[in-house]
């Protein structure tokens, strides 16, 4: 449902799922990644980090943080992005749940406040 907040510009509700948003392909690790990345994203604008300072923290480059906090995420892994949130004092905490014998599981991510 769109919202008209000019005459130029129509707003539409996030489902949630920027891929789906946008009518793009995704699989469940690319949202994984999405929300992996705003929390490091959060995590350094809280801290008030440079770019080049999180690399130090992190352990790369400035251009690696900067191509991160653009989204350009496709050089990261699930994996490598939870380190760079460890590396950041963060605590990640994973959950299996219940089977689901109807549907394929979900990935959720729940972040507290950076």
């Amino acid at each position: 449902m769109a919202k008209k907040l000019s005459k130029d510009i129509d707003v539409i509700k996030s489902s949630g799922n920027v891929f789906a948003d946008l009518g793009l392909p995704s699989a469940p690790e690319d949202m994984l990644k999405v929300n992996i990345a705003f929390a490091i994203a959060s995590t350094l604008s809280k801290r008030n980090l440079t770019q080049a300072a999180a690399g130090e923290i992190i352990g790369v480059d400035q251009a690696k943080v900067s191509a991160l906090l653009r989204g350009k995420l496709t050089g990261f892994s699930v994996e490598r992005l939870v380190t760079f949130l460890l590396k950041l004092g963060r605590d990640v905490d994973i959950t299996i749940s219940r089977q689901h014998a109807n549907r394929e599981g979900k990935v959720r991510v729940k972040a507290a406040a950076a």
